[in-house]
């Protein structure tokens, strides 16, 4: 583009996050992965943001096969199925509806035979949405732990390892239930490392945590247990293994595909993508701070490639809140914020960060925009762009100049989408 405007860039950077999310439709990346047909029963479990949109695909996919299950997603991400049950429950803290959608899908699994097929849905937010808190523990119990998780910066790996031994059901334990049927697992993965076992905790994979790693995630992030739940802990009990079960995951859509799909799309805008990685993390505020350094260093010295360009990016960072009383916001709207802070009215230079499943965080808004101007139109509104990322609030931030990028529920979840144009 000759001349380049907030408007154009804006343009250029959600067609880049548009390619992005597209990739991961659960409507076309599921063909090529199912399994042959069983000549026994097919029950369709899962969990996660994608898995009604898996469901569904997988009816389109299957007319002929009687297919029966029950699947929990997010309120807001159910689509209309035909065989499969679709139930709603919270996140990213677990509600009742969690826990009775676990309990259903256990109770769907009951006396099969190995000549059934179970076909597990398992996508991001999958860990919350299927509760099943493990014997002795109640869902207060795991709601508190999980509170407690979100606010201290903790990791997804982290806070999955503590999710497996407060539960009954992830953990490979959804696996051990579907036996001896055979067990098929299709995963949109929104973790940094595509590591199966940590998408949605893992309910159909071996449990490769310990005891001891959990108690020292705990003791780290200063996260206290009531003593009936240490009790419930300290009793010995088996992690799944692999010999246990049978394991058979197959990866349909993940944060790299993504990623190259909108490098494809900057290509042929003639602006030159950098990948940086799909499995970036640390505190959203570093990332933003970082990434205005590499920013720079494209503009100004062409390195490590020469403008225009494009910096794209993958992965799942932290808001670590602390004791403290966070405002509105999510870790994309918080690395955007620090990130334009850093760059200081630099020219040139655009950005934007979403959430590939529609939500930043907990609020409506996939994430925002940033260019050259946004703290001066911030400081024309008497918005301080350094006091809200303080107070975490980067949300009212971006709302203030209509920035925010709000997409809906996209129906896929592989996890964070950041973009940097430089021209």
């Amino acid at each position: 583009m000759a001349t380049w405007t907030n408007e154009t860039a804006k343009s250029a950077l959600l067609e880049m996050f548009s390619a992005a999310i597209k990739s991961a439709d659960p409507h076309a990346a599921l063909l090529d992965a199912l399994p042959e047909k069983p000549p026994g029963r097919c029950i369709v479990v899962g969990a996660g943001k994608a898995s009604a949109a898996m469901a569904a695909a997988l009816e389109a996919a299957w007319p002929d096969v009687p297919l029966s299950g029950v699947v929990v997603t997010r309120y807001g991400h159910a689509v209309p199925t035909r065989k499969v049950r679709i139930i709603e429950a919270a996140h990213p803290v677990s509600d009742s509806m969690s826990e009775v959608a676990s309990m259903l899908i256990l109770e769907s699994l009951k006396n099969l035979t190995p000549d059934d097929l179970v076909i597990a849905l398992i996508s991001g937010g999958g860990s919350a949405l299927m509760a099943l808190p493990r014997t002795g523990i109640t869902l207060a119990d795991k709601q508190a732990v999980n509170k407690a998780l979100l606010r201290s910066g903790a990791t997804i790996q982290e806070m999955n390892a503590v999710r497996k031994h407060f539960s009954d059901i992830k953990g490979g334990r959804l696996a051990l239930a579907a036996l001896p049927a055979k067990v098929v697992t299709l995963v949109i993965s929104d973790v940094p490392g595509d590591n199966p076992e940590d998408i949605a905790s893992g309910p159909t994979l071996p449990d490769n945590s310990t005891i001891e790693q959990v108690r020292e995630i705990l003791h780290r992030y200063q996260i206290e247990l009531p003593e009936h739940v240490s009790q419930v802990l300290a009793e010995k009990r088996e992690t799944v293994s692999a010999k246990a079960i049978q394991v058979d995951v197959r990866m349909i859509a993940t944060p790299s595909k993504a990623l190259l799909s909108a490098a494809a799309v900057a290509r042929k805008m003639g602006i030159a993508p950098v990948i940086l990685g799909d499995a970036l993390e640390g505190e959203s505020a570093q990332l933003g701070i970082v990434m205005a350094g590499i920013a720079r260093s494209v503009k100004h010295h062409g390195l490590p490639v020469k403008t225009p360009a494009v910096l794209l990016s993958g992965g799942e960072t932290t808001v670590t809140i602390g004791s403290c009383s966070a405002k509105r916001g999510g870790r994309n709207t918080e690395f955007l914020l620090s990130l334009v802070n850093a760059l200081a009215g630099e020219t040139h230079i655009w950005g934007m960060a979403g959430d590939s499943d529609g939500i930043d965080g907990t609020e409506d808004a996939a994430g925002a925009f940033i260019c050259p101007d946004t703290l001066s139109r911030a400081q024309e509104k008497g918005v301080s762009g350094k006091q809200m990322l303080e107070e975490h609030d980067s949300y009212s931030f971006f709302a203030a100049l209509n920035d925010l990028i709000k997409t809906g529920p996209t129906l896929t979840n592989v996890n964070d989408i950041r973009a940097i144009l430089i021209v």
